[in-house]
Order: C-alpha cells, then sequence, then structure tokens
C-alpha cells in the first residue's frame, strides 16, 4: 500500500468506507508526515496528537458516517474550541481559552473528522505573506525561504506537505487562496454568507468568509459541504438548499469560462506560460473561452481596502490604544490607518457594493458561467524581501499580492484557486475561478474536470 497521508481526502474517505484502512492508521501516517515537516513548514502552532489518538479510536468504533470520517485535519488557529487556547497568531492571546466552539468545528466534529490541532496563521488574519514575529514564519514546503502565503499560512504549508488531509481558513482580501496558489494546492473562498462564523475570529464583518484548503477541488466540495448552511447563531449566514458536491464533469463541453483579460495581462511574465497552460486545457476539456472585463476594477479594489482597514481597527481599537506593543509594529500601523480614516468613506464603499456587484454580474456573467484569471499577480517571494516593516513596505509588499483576489471579496463571490504548474524558480503558479453569488458547485465542477486533467495536485514537495 502507497503512503496513506499522500492520498487526496476523497481517496482516504474512500478507503475508509471500504474499511481498506482505518482512522488511527491514516492518523499514524499524517504523524510521520508531521515529523519529517513540522520542523521545516512550522505549520503547527499547536499539535494536539493525544486528542486526535483518542477521536481516531472513536472513529474506529463505530460505523462511517459520511466522507469525512475518521480523516485528519487541522485548522487555523482562529477557530475557537471551548476550552482551548486559541492565539490568532497574537502575543495577546497566547493564554486566552474560548467559552464556546465555532459552529464550523462542531459540524466538522459531527462528521467524524479528527482534530490534530491548531495551525500557524499572519497576526490577527491580517497579512498576504505568513510572517509571524510572535510564532515565527510558516514556511513554503516547496522552498523554505520562500512565503507561503497568508493569512492561511500554516493551513497552506501543512496541506501541501501531506500532514493532514485539509483544513479550514478565512479570507477576507485573499487569505485561503493565496496560500493556496503559493503552496500549490487547493483552497475555496465560498461566497460571502455560505459558513458560519460564530465563535471565529472576526477581521472584517462584511468581508470575511471561511472555507477549506484541500489537495483539490473535489476535495474542497467534501469539506465545503460539511460546513456549509445557515446557522441560527450567526444570522449572517444565507438561507440556502444543501451543499452536495458536484460530480466530476468528463467534458467541459458547452461550458462558457470569461477570460479577465487585464488580470492575465497584469501576470508577470514568468507566470504566464503556466495561466496560459491552464487555459488551454479548459479549451481542451471543450469549454469556450471569452474575454471579458470587470467593470469598475480599480474602484472594487481600492473600496475594499477602505472597509477591511477601518473594521479590522474598529475591532481592535481598545486594543490598540492600551497594548500597542501587543501588536508587530507594521501591523499597528496598518490598523491605525483605519482609525484615521473618515467614516464617510467608508459608508460610501459599503453604498458602492451592491452597485458594482450588479455591474460585474451583468456585465461578466452574463456573458458566461465562470471567470478565470491569475490568483497571484508576482511569483512567490521570499520571506525576506515580503517583509514589512513600514507602511510603505506594507504598501509594496501587500498591494501585489492581493491585487487579483480583494476584488472577489469586496464583490462576495465564489473564488476557487487551483494549481497549475510551477514558475521557472520551481514555486508553484494557481489561477482563480469566480462564479455568482453561491454558485460554489459550478466552479467545483469546472476545477474538478481541470485538475482530473491536468494532474498538478500530484506533485509533492520533497524534503
Amino acid at each position: 500500500m502507497s503512503d496513506p497521508a499522500l492520498w487526496t481526502l476523497s481517496e482516504a474517505a474512500e478507503a475508509i468506507v471500504a474499511r481498506r484502512i482505518s482512522s488511527r492508521e491514516l492518523l499514524d501516517a499524517c504523524l510521520a508526515r508531521i515529523a519529517m515537516w513540522q520542523v521545516e513548514t512550522n505549520a503547527f502552532i499547536d499539535l494536539r496528537e493525544e486528542d486526535a489518538l483518542r477521536a481516531a479510536a472513536a472513529a474506529d468504533a463505530r460505523p462511517a458516517r459520511g466522507p469525512l470520517h475518521g480523516i485528519p485535519l487541522a485548522h487555523k488557529d482562529m477557530f475557537y474550541r471551548a476550552g482551548r487556547i486559541s492565539t490568532c497568531g497574537s502575543a495577546l492571546r497566547r493564554d486566552w481559552r474560548a467559552d464556546e466552539t465555532a459552529t464550523v468545528l462542531a459540524r466538522l466534529d459531527a462528521a467524524g473528522a479528527v482534530d490534530l490541532g491548531t495551525l500557524n496563521m499572519s497576526e490577527w488574519a491580517g497579512g498576504a505573506t505568513g510572517h509571524n514575529i510572535w510564532f515565527a514564519d510558516a514556511r513554503n514546503p516547496w522552498s523554505s525561504p520562500h512565503a507561503s502565503g497568508g493569512s492561511s499560512s500554516g493551513a497552506g504549508a501543512g496541506v501541501a506537505a501531506r500532514m493532514f488531509f485539509a483544513a479550514l481558513g478565512s479570507d477576507t482580501g485573499g487569505s485561503i487562496r493565496l496560500p493556496a496558489s503559493m503552496c500549490g494546492v487547493a483552497g475555496l473562498k465560498p461566497s460571502w454568507g455560505a459558513v458560519s462564523r460564530h465563535a471565529t475570529m472576526p477581521r472584517a464583518w462584511t468581508l470575511d468568509v471561511v472555507g477549506p484548503l484541500a489537495r483539490t477541488a473535489a476535495d474542497c466540495a467534501l469539506v465545503f459541504a460539511a460546513v456549509a448552511g445557515p446557522d441560527p447563531n450567526d444570522p449572517s449566514t444565507a438561507e440556502a438548499p444543501p451543499f452536495v458536491p458536484p460530480a466530476r464533469p468528463d467534458s467541459l463541453r458547452g461550458q462558457v469560462i470569461g477570460v479577465e483579460r487585464s488580470m492575465l495581462e497584469a501576470a508577470d511574465g514568468t507566470l504566464r506560460p503556466a495561466l496560459e497552460g491552464a487555459l488551454a486545457q479548459l479549451r481542451d476539456l471543450g469549454a469556450t473561452l471569452v474575454d471579458v472585463a470587470i467593470p469598475d476594477l480599480h474602484a472594487i479594489f481600492d473600496h475594499g481596502g477602505i472597509i477591511s482597514a477601518c473594521e479590522a481597527a474598529a475591532i481592535h481599537a481598545e486594543a490598540l490604544r492600551d497594548t500597542p506593543d501587543g501588536f508587530a509594529p507594521d501591523l499597528r500601523q496598518r490598523m491605525l490607518g483605519g482609525l484615521a480614516t473618515p467614516a464617510v468613506l467608508y459608508i460610501q464603499a459599503l453604498r458602492l457594493r451592491g452597485r458594482l456587484l450588479e455591474a460585474v454580474r451583468r456585465e461578466v456573467f452574463g456573458r458566461c458561467a465562470v471567470l478565470f484569471c491569475p490568483t497571484l499577480a508576482v511569483p512567490v517571494p521570499t520571506r525576506e524581501a515580503s517583509r514589512t516593516r513600514t507602511a510603505e513596505d506594507v504598501a509594496r509588499v501587500h498591494g501585489p499580492l492581493v491585487r487579483l483576489t480583494r476584488p472577489f471579496n469586496m464583490l462576495g463571490l465564489p473564488a476557487l484557486s487551483l494549481p497549475c504548474g510551477f514558475d521557472a524558480g520551481g514555486l508553484p503558479v494557481g489561477f482563480q475561478l469566480v462564479g455568482q453569488p453561491f454558485a460554489e458547485a459550478a466552479i467545483l465542477a469546472t476545477g474538478m474536470a481541470y485538475e482530473h486533467a491536468a494532474g498538478w495536485h500530484r506533485r509533492i514537495p520533497v524534503l
């Protein structure tokens, strides 16, 4: 039997249901990978091995009750579990214990998943690179001098290194899709309102979404199905029919995919061969490609930045006043900038969201079912080159990284990042498939067809 830690979640789930492997055997395989890769990646903040062993034994003692039954997972350290420390990547939370459990964790527990522990992240989910001065940086398993992407940094690094099968992250401006792209895995940012945020750390209330990072789009679909849906504890969740993971289509014949040409042309030349190769693969699968343009793209980006800065500053205003040294200097400067933003600009940005979304639905999704664009416009940076110390550093580093991801948070649209190859330096390249609100099934099905044909998810980093 091949190393089961290298299987996809879907393959592992099938093996458990067929009783070809036990949850304990899967967990042991993951723990062996963790012993190899934790020092290299610093993906975990808290590895809860004894808890995981008990959960695996419990899973093996009862019949499988779904595709996540007995599957080892781990999650960004911002999803609260009653009685457990949740650091949120911050020195201010080193000893803080939650008094309730996040709805998403409760739903995964109910599905029989095994929780391995909590994962590294950018402080307060406030960085696109994965740097953290309090718990040290998560590192890219393809090249440890390079950034893993943030803010769900440990999730991206750990999934890529095959330390666990999937992870929950959060995405306010790209924080699922950026580490997915930089680490060469799949990452789904659901529609705003599709997944409960009850008992999770907020970054920006009107932009935050919770979603999975996993090895494939098919794996993301299984995790999303387990956590999606309305929650009375989170009134921002939408009433929607239960999500059912789509079947992988044999072809994309009849599918119209819009190519956001300005975003594609914004991508660095070293990324273009992989991106063009992904487009060629989609065309070979039968899809029709048409050029489209997102109207007012710069306005969408800028207003999304205003909302994010103001809401993050409001959440942390008291701590910024009382314990300013508890924040990394660059993050503190960014948040203070949010406090200094006039309220009228924030209100105007909120008022524009509906108008901007309607224009995109009319002018983009009136011509296609799914939108294609790069995830990153720049190659994966090194950790040293992307380290930020001043406000000028932040603008220089973070702006280009979130340039192609933040617009879809502002619009509330679902977006899936998938790997499509490697650049000349051997670092992963990714692209996004974007859909209309609550069209997760459409983008996941398209992604499943692509990854089955392209096979990039079979490439694994080596020590």
